[in-house]
């Protein structure tokens, strides 16, 4: 068994590696970097964890099963899943973070001599306060991040749950969190405790149920967020340093990735921590809006804009992504770079359905970093290019975003492709996005819609080219 004091060196040891591993993620080109230390930081951590255990012979079996169970498990969900469904995994596994969260409080409630925390009814204040502050934050991150899977997968509707009176019952609701947990610390029953679980887990729900399609990717980080204060409240119930490290560093990451976010879409932070930010009564609407008319091409016309242009911006979105449709994409630019054509990519910090979503693909189809864009470093291009390559995005277009205050992503910044000399827009059909509203970009002079799939389109156009 490793000394107390060892396991902490290592513990503080992989935390280091955790901050290196965050570090390095937050730039496509030190990624791997990145992704090596946190795994190096996880194995320290687990291998720590595993010398700790005080029955050594017995407890190493039953950790052993249920790691083989799991890694198994998570092995195989890794393999398997394509890059267009990561948002609903980063979703699932933030769901089982929370969760862990809450059958280990539950254990610490149960039996807190086993975790040297007291006796039932008895339990020490400090401990049971991280552990009611653990289980409700895991409670709520469970059931907020099954809303989030069944929103990204397209079980539940995208569009805005909302009813009258929702911020103030939300606000209600963590307020009675608050006073639950005051009356457990004060009476340690063992009635509160469950109706303090039962009440995390609604509100868990009721905060994400009024978020639009449109803003899922900030419901992302926020969730990430709060998975990472579940564990660290678990980390102190547990007395495990490297789970208080981890959980402080997802937490604050997630908060300020959430923050900046917001901040990008014109949103609320507070809004976001109620629910229902970008949620309002005409988020239903469009279903009966005349249908305008709108110019369609094929691959051959968009290869003749393309060639007679100087500069091209690219413009991915979740349609992209579906479609796989990014190394079509990257060798369609290689071919207008040969025709001394200027290409560069811009990304909409919500588009697709998690932060970094489009970064990500475009990485793995190898286009060089220095060609992607933010939309404040280059939404003042478009007046100056001569086409603007949309495929599949739709709402981070939408110009209605600027001009009409009852629509749902009113507010929200949004790539300013319509000031193009040309648009051309990749897409299957003109169903409204992720919000459920109409693109007006679709109806302007200079757009010509391309009806097809993604990387068939942009297979075809490179042919033509």
């Amino acid at each position: 068994m490793l000394s107390a004091n060892l396991s902490a060196i290592f513990y503080l040891i992989s935390g280091i590696l955790f901050i290196l591993a965050l570090r390095g993620l937050s730039s496509p080109e030190t990624s791997r970097r990145g992704n090596f230390f946190g795994i190096s930081g996880m194995i320290i951590a687990i291998t720590v964890t595993f010398l700790s255990i005080g029955n050594f012979s017995t407890g190493i079996v039953v950790v052993l099963i249920f790691l083989l169970i799991g890694g198994l498990i998570g092995a195989f969900i890794a393999y398997k899943i394509p890059m267009t469904a990561m948002p609903e995994l980063v979703a699932g596994f933030h769901s089982l973070v929370g969760l862990a969260a809450v059958f280990v409080a539950i254990s610490a409630f149960l039996n807190p001599a086993a975790f040297n925390l007291g006796v039932p009814g008895n339990i020490y204040l400090g401990s049971l306060i991280e552990m009611s502050i653990g289980a409700a934050v895991g409670a709520i991150t469970f059931s907020g991040s099954i809303i989030a899977f069944l929103k990204l997968q397209g079980i539940m509707s995208g569009s805005p749950i909302i009813f009258k009176g929702q911020h103030p019952l939300n606000a209600l609701i963590l307020i009675s969190i608050i006073i639950i947990t005051y009356m457990l610390c004060s009476t340690q029953s063992g009635h509160l405790f469950w109706i303090l679980l039962a009440v995390s887990f609604l509100i868990g729900f009721l905060l994400i149920i009024p978020i639009g399609g449109a803003d899922m990717p900030v419901v992302i980080s926020m969730l990430n967020s709060y998975s990472g204060w579940a564990a660290a409240g678990i980390g102190f119930t547990l007395e495990n340093t490297a789970l208080i490290i981890t959980g402080a560093l997802v937490g604050s990451s997630g908060a300020i990735l959430s923050y900046i976010m917001c901040k990008g879409m014109n949103r609320s932070f507070f809004n976001v921590i109620l629910g229902g930010f970008g949620a309002t009564e005409q988020s239903k609407g469009n279903q009966n809006k005349e249908q305008r008319p709108v110019k369609s091409g094929n691959a051959d016309d968009a290869a003749f804009l393309m060639k007679n242009a100087s500069s091209v911006i690219i413009v991915p979105g979740y349609g992209m992504a579906v479609a796989q449709a990014q190394h079509a994409l990257r060798e369609m630019v290689d071919t207008l770079k040969k025709n001394d054509i200027k290409v560069s990519y811009a990304i909409h910090p919500v588009a697709g359905r998690m932060p970094g979503h489009m970064n990500v693909l475009l990485a793995e189809a190898n286009v060089p970093y220095d060609e992607v864009f933010e939309l404040e470093e280059i939404n003042n291009d478009f007046a100056n290019a001569d086409v603007a390559f949309v495929i599949g995005a739709n709402d981070v277009t939408n110009p209605v975003a600027k001009t009409d205050p009852q629509s749902p992503i009113y507010g929200m910044p949004v790539l300013d492709v319509e000031k193009c000399k040309s648009v051309l827009f990749v897409k299957r059909s003109l169903s409204p996005g992720y919000a459920g509203i109409d693109n007006d970009l679709f109806y302007k002079e200079n757009t010509l819609m391309l009806f097809a799939d993604a990387k068939k389109m942009t297979e075809d156009i490179t042919k033509n080219l």
